[in-house]
């Protein structure tokens, strides 16, 4: 049971198959009292609610660009009105990008680049300020496998590159934060089954995604989940600028 008094911050949490919502759920389970941050405000609060309802711990649902360091400053300065201190945050909002590379549009690559690096960074920097000055915390951000072999799953080189750099992020945040009691590492899922994406695969692609993992499966929202689970708990409390790969064998290093 993490320690009642604190908040868990969950970005891109809105969607209703996606590992922000069942990251969310675990966290509630886990004791923390939960801020649900989507671009989609009224999903949200959607996703706060049953969270509220099955848990029975305190879940509030909250508009927010994560590019928009105005948007995200208000919904942390709700966040520390409504609930208990933040001790902990997982980034978690993102978007793919399965272009080829002389398809891209520099619109295209700033727009993959902004929502899933400058977000974090936005994100991070407007939360770890109280962590900080409490003298605890926990940040858990979402990378990919993609990042460390270089795409090859679906995501290329915009969301390739966004995901690494969010790997250089976390290291040398982990490494200046560490100091003050605020840990911070990354997650890094092969292939998992969310609607991430959506509109742009179909059944065979799907089943070949599957069929390259040893073992034989996609990742569950709630293989991430327990993941991410760990990360922000009190026992991880020695694990810091780590990259946790979590593919069922798909990439082994």
């Amino acid at each position: 049971m993490t320690h009642p008094q604190l908040t868990a911050v969950v970005t891109g949490a809105g969607s209703p198959r996606g590992i922000g919502r069942g990251t969310a759920l675990q966290l509630a389970t886990d004791g923390y009292a939960v801020a649900v941050l989507d671009l989609d405000g009224d999903a949200a609060e959607r996703v706060a609610a049953e969270i509220a309802g099955l848990t029975g711990v305190p879940a509030r649902g909250y508009r927010a660009d994560v590019t928009d360091e105005a948007s995200v400053d208000a919904a942390i300065s709700a966040v520390e009105q409504d609930l208990p201190p933040i001790g902990a945050l997982a980034n978690i909002a993102g978007i793919t990008s399965p272009t080829p590379f002389f398809e891209t549009s520099l619109a295209e690559w700033t727009r993959v680049m902004t929502i899933n690096a400058t977000g974090t960074y936005i994100v991070s920097k407007r939360v770890a300020a109280g962590m900080v000055e409490r003298g605890y915390g926990r940040i858990a951000n979402m990378s990919s496998v993609s990042a460390i072999r270089g795409g090859g799953v679906f995501g290329r080189v915009p969301y390739s590159s966004a995901k690494a750099a969010i790997l250089g992020f976390t290291r040398a945040l982990a490494r200046e934060l560490g100091p003050t009691g605020v840990t911070v590492n990354a997650v890094a899922p092969g292939v998992v089954d969310t609607d991430i994406r959506v509109g742009a695969t179909t059944p065979e692609i799907e089943a070949k995604l599957a069929a390259d993992v040893p073992l034989g499966r996609q990742g569950t929202v709630e293989d991430i989940a327990s993941l991410f689970s760990f990360l922000l708990s009190e026992r991880a409390g020695y694990l810091t600028g780590a990259t946790v790969d979590i593919n069922g064998g798909s990439h082994i290093h």
